[in-house]
């Protein structure tokens, strides 16, 4: 369990690299921290005790406490620090961006520091704690649950306040408006699914984590390729779920929908792979063979799309590129202040494995 004292030591260094404390601003009196949060005199004092010694905070005598200005502790031209902050590291996709970004980091004699936030809001904000007090050079950064609203934006404001550059990618804080490498995940879903449609598919299953911008997205280009062709969704077919859920309520979905429907799906387009993979179980439970009883599509062309007896079809994820892209991206910032760049959007291309098959009907050929 955390003591007091460290808790109160760490909110009062949340609240300087959040922002809400600025270079020598006057912080709360002794008085109020003892009153807001419940602790004793000698709790308060250790924790600003502390904080005076590692230079967060400084004391004038008979006026106050207040927060130190530590962009005097950093010296920019010794540092040639690049944080690289995704989701996850070592599943799926994530190896393969991380590799291209730092081979490039590695080449241009840039020190790498890796961070993974598990799409987790508060392991975000503590990853970006990390970036303000260790002397980083520039930033490349997946965002934690971009469909949502983000409760860490006032640390991405401190990092541009501090001259650090930053670039997005995979997806952006729209609030932010900032430098971004993306899929174009809107026509990515529209390609899929027009790919199912045009084969003469109408009963198509769509499974979409929405809590990230990507599956937002792809359930946008989805739902836009069925009014495109005339095709209506039927609603309980679009099966929508968070991070949380991702391990139990698409497959529990799917097995319930073929199970209870009578005029059962014919297509089936998942938010990714590794999603797909794990259907994958579900569809052999039912007996159900792709593509002769289902055909299926999906998002990444991950080595996923390989690894089980079924080899399916899938939407390219520029991966290596986009991580190398992302480099050199942020060390053109570092190294060029101001310098003009453009957001990057990949354009998707479907890989076609043959997981899907042709409903429409082929009249056979008369012989005499």
């Amino acid at each position: 369990m955390v003591s007091k004292y460290k808790q109160l030591k760490q909110h009062i260094q949340s609240k300087i690299l959040d922002g809400s404390f600025r270079p020598h601003q006057k912080i709360l009196s002794e008085y109020e921290y003892v009153k807001n949060f419940e602790v004793s005199r000698h709790t308060v004092r250790q924790a600003i005790g502390e904080l005076v010694s590692e230079g967060w905070l400084y004391r004038e005598h008979g006026v106050g406490t207040f927060c130190a200005d530590r962009s005097k502790f950093s010296s920019p031209s010794t540092r040639k620090n690049v944080a690289i902050i995704t989701t996850y590291i070592s599943d799926y996709i994530f190896p393969y961006i991380i590799r291209g970004a730092e081979r490039y980091l590695s080449d241009k004699g840039y020190n790498v520091i890796l961070m993974s936030t598990n799409n987790d809001f508060d392991k975000e904000k503590q990853a970006l704690e990390n970036i303000l007090t260790q002397q980083v050079d520039g930033l490349i950064i997946e965002p934690t649950r971009s469909a949502q609203a983000n409760p860490n934006l006032n640390y991405y404001l401190n990092l541009e306040n501090a001259g650090i550059p930053y670039v997005m990618m995979n997806a952006y804080y729209e609030e932010l408006e900032p430098l971004s490498l993306t899929l174009n995940d809107q026509e990515a879903g529209f390609r899929n699914a027009e790919h199912l449609i045009q084969l003469g598919h109408r009963r198509i299953i769509g499974l979409f984590k929405t809590d990230d911008m990507q599956g937002v997205q792809r359930m946008k280009g989805f739902l836009k390729a069925h009014r495109h062709y005339g095709c209506p969704v039927d609603p309980s077919l679009l099966i929508t779920y968070s991070t949380d859920e991702k391990y139990s309520k698409a497959a529990q979905s799917v097995e319930q929908i073929l199970r209870d429907q009578t005029d059962g799906p014919t297509g089936l387009v998942t938010y990714n792979d590794e999603l797909l993979l794990q259907l994958l179980d579900v569809l052999r439970d039912k007996n159900l063979q792709v593509p002769e009883d289902i055909s299926v599509v999906s998002f990444d062309d991950s080595h996923f799309t390989q690894i089980s007896e079924v080899k399916f079809s899938s939407i390219v994820h520029p991966k290596e590129r986009m991580g190398e892209d992302a480099a050199k991206y942020v060390t053109t910032l570092i190294e060029q202040p101001g310098a003009a760049l453009s957001s990057i959007v990949y354009e998707p291309h479907f890989v076609d494995r043959h997981s899907t098959r042709s409903l429409q009907f082929t009249p056979a050929l008369e012989t005499e």
